[in-house]
């Protein structure tokens, strides 16, 4: 696989044109996005900027960043989701999307028994009308931006 091919690369390549389902949050070494293809409202993915496909290549600048990223979120979308706990997850195997990232996602109190755990991942990749749309991640990526920022957020 070549950066080129590179989902989470080719974002970062246009970084200043990004939506804000893309780019809900950054730092030097990190950028938390949406994730696509999802039945769950703030299901997020947090990625390095740079290319690394393994959690062992990581740098020490950002593997010290990785747990206040995940913590920092899970609080965030607590606030604005209302979740019991996030799930945080790394696999990095599919197909296109080999770049490192984490999936930070809201377990609702409501999540029937089938997709709690592992059976979470039943939700990703739902067919065309039970994914959040973009502007229902966009407005989910700024409520969330609020909430990082401490400022109270629209009802």
């Amino acid at each position: 696989m070549t950066i080129a091919d590179c989902y989470a690369c080719r974002k970062e390549a246009e970084f200043d044109e990004l939506p804000p389902r893309e780019c809900i949050a950054f730092d030097r070494h990190w950028r938390a996005a949406h994730a696509l293809g999802t039945a769950v409202h703030g299901w997020l993915v947090l990625l390095p900027r740079r290319h690394v496909t393994a959690v062992h290549d990581l740098t020490d600048a950002e593997a010290g960043a990785l747990g206040v990223w995940q913590v920092v979120l899970s609080r965030a979308l607590r606030r604005a989701t209302g979740c019991l706990k996030t799930y945080v997850v790394q696999f990095a195997e599919a197909e296109g999307f080999a770049h490192v990232h984490f999936h930070i996602v809201p377990r609702m109190p409501d999540l029937p028994a089938e997709h709690r755990g592992p059976g979470v991942f039943d939700l990703l990749r739902r067919p065309e009308q039970e994914r959040v749309t973009a502007q229902e991640a966009d407005r989910m990526a700024l409520a969330l931006r609020a909430e990082l920022h401490g400022k109270p957020r629209a009802r």
